[in-house]
């Protein structure tokens, strides 16, 4: 039922004292209470009812309203028996937040509206969803044996004919019903996760609603102990939760449905929540592992000491595997605009994620991976049974362009404004001596991606043998100055004169300075390119015959 139908009934003997705007809000539960903090008992969508006795003071009714909406109830019902009437401070910290208030008369029990809003809303729950909304109360009680996931998506598609998919933070696909068909395509589930990220953060109302490929998808988190359309602000609380929720995708246009189907919806996805908790729960041990591992190398324990704990963890996360295996690490940070520190869980989180092949659907493949964390940084022992060698003599395993290409569209559009994620991988190591270096490898694989533009940046080992390891650590002062003194003759050349002399140097150096390949690439006569590169000689002084200057401007590109 909706908050307007309340009023509208005078045996209630309700009086609106703010919230006009909020009435078309539906109500799904009423619950009485005097405590100070009701949260705990609230699930949303709640009218609660109270008679005041928690006020002491007027400094008591901001938290209490803040309490309330953090809980996502509809309204807050006041009785006027105790005071006489509902106090200015409680009005005006419903106003604040937008929480619709109501004045209830001294000679309405509380139990008359209780009674009232459980008929109405029951009578409205009866009816073609009925069945439904059993069937997944008794899904709900069966705990871990009730089927996952897979089984709540086949009885939206079965009961209600919804194609509907469960996806992960950056779009990779957890479950889907039988009657969705086939797996989304990977380009929608990337553009529905960057969607659901942007969204979130900025603190737009669920379900989100996301036209693709000519479909219109409706997107509801998936998050533990929240129930009902929510307006969530860019906060800490919500940086520490988008890059790790679900999300449910359905193949519909929610904007259109009635309250109890979005009701319904929702209660889906606390359902999948406590799987996902589950889930999350189970990866206890192997974290716990991974952090006893990383303390041990932190602090310069001996290498046996490490191999004996190596030896404990390899059973766990590779069962059945005889000897112990190849190790990878794999270090990763969240960094935020306003240099928030401590996201080494929300980070732990996110690598989790991101170690997880792409291409595989379900959440079994991180069975084996162990992602430790820090304050700031998060950090992956990821076990290797075989390390073979392809045919151009480099090693398989983790390849930071591949974690890399699988989630940069939706964090980098999820991400744009406020963070960064910067990925190191490390080389593959053979023993626990090889652990201490491979940390370090990763780390410093990591500074380098972080040195690069982008919001989601990664680099491996390969590249720390590179020109590349060099740069990002030159002083901003110096970068500036040797660009400047190479590139900014050029540049002020071509704004006046359109000459494009700074792409032809990099099309030149592109092609080992080759005057024939360089031409044809940029569909010019081989004159006009000599007449291009004899005039960046003469702006700038340099030979590009020689090697020296060749360099010179290679390094002044790149840290441009």
């Amino acid at each position: 039922m909706r908050l307007r139908a309340l009023l509208d009934t005078d045996a209630l003997g309700l009086r609106l004292l703010g919230g006009e705007d909020e009435l078309d809000r539906s109500v799904r539960g009423v619950m009485t209470t005097d405590l100070r903090d009701p949260s705990r008992y609230l699930s949303g969508g709640e009218l609660v009812l109270t008679g005041l006795a928690w006020r002491r003071d007027a400094d008591d009714s901001e938290p209490f309203v803040r309490l309330l909406v953090q809980s996502g109830v509809s309204a807050l019902a006041a009785g006027e028996a105790e005071l006489g009437s509902v106090p200015e401070d409680l009005v005006l910290a419903c106003v604040r937040h937008r929480l619709p208030l109501f004045a209830v008369h001294e000679s309405v029990a509380f139990a008359t509206i209780t009674e009232h809003v459980v008929r109405q809303v029951s009578g409205e729950r009866a009816g073609d969803l009925a069945a439904v909304v059993d069937r997944h109360r008794r899904m709900m009680t069966s705990g871990p044996a009730g089927g996952g996931p897979d089984v709540v998506l086949d009885l939206l598609g079965s009961d209600l004919d919804l194609r509907a998919w469960v996806l992960s933070p950056t779009g990779r696909p957890v479950a889907g019903s039988k009657a969705a068909g086939p797996a989304l395509p990977a380009e929608v589930c990337a553009r529905l996760a960057a969607e659901h990220l942007a969204a979130t953060r900025a603190g737009r109302r669920a379900p989100h609603r996301v036209p693709v490929a000519g479909s219109t998808y409706s997107v509801f988190p998936v998050r533990a102990g929240t129930r009902g359309p929510q307006a969530v602000g860019v906060s800490r609380e919500v940086r520490e939760t988008v890059l790790s929720d679900w999300l449910l995708v359905v193949e519909a246009d929610a904007g259109d449905w009635a309250e109890e189907r979005l009701d319904l919806l929702y209660g889906v996805t606390q359902l999948i929540a406590v799987e996902r908790d589950r889930r999350d729960a189970a990866r206890t041990v192997r974290r716990r592992l991974a952090q006893e591992v990383l303390e041990l190398v932190q602090t310069g324990a001996a290498p046996a000491e490490i191999a004996a704990r190596l030896r404990v963890a390899a059973p766990v996360l590779l069962p059945g595997l005889g000897a112990a295996p190849h190790w990878q690490v794999v270090v990763a940070r969240v960094e935020w605009e306003d240099g928030a520190t401590e996201t080494g869980a929300v980070a732990q989180s996110l690598l989790e994620e991101i170690l997880v092949d792409p291409h595989a659907a379900g959440p079994e493949h991180s069975d084996r991976i162990a992602v430790a964390h820090t304050g700031d940084e998060a950090v992956a022992l990821v076990p290797l049974p075989a390390v073979s060698t392809e045919h151009d003599g480099s090693e398989t395993g983790v390849l930071a362009d591949a974690l890399l290409e699988s989630v940069r569209e939706p964090l980098s559009a999820g991400l744009d404004g406020d963070g960064r994620v910067t990925l190191g991988v490390s080389a593959a190591v053979h023993s626990a001596e090889g652990l201490r270096g491979a940390l370090e490898e990763a780390r410093h694989a990591r500074r380098v991606a972080a040195a690069r533009p982008g919001r989601v940046c990664a680099a491996g080992h390969q590249e720390l043998a590179s020109h590349v390891l060099l740069l990002p650590f030159v002083p901003d002062d110096v970068r500036r100055a040797f660009t400047a003194r190479l590139l900014d003759p050029l540049r002020d050349y071509d704004r006046r004169h359109r000459a494009e002399l700074i792409p032809t140097l990099e099309a030149f150096l592109d092609s080992d300075g080759s005057w024939t390949r360089c031409a044809n690439r940029l569909h010019l006569h081989v004159n006009t390119l000599r007449y291009r590169v004899g005039r960046i000689e003469q702006l700038t002084g340099r030979d590009l015959s020689r090697l020296e200057d060749k360099l010179d401007f290679f390094l002044a590109l790149r840290m441009s």
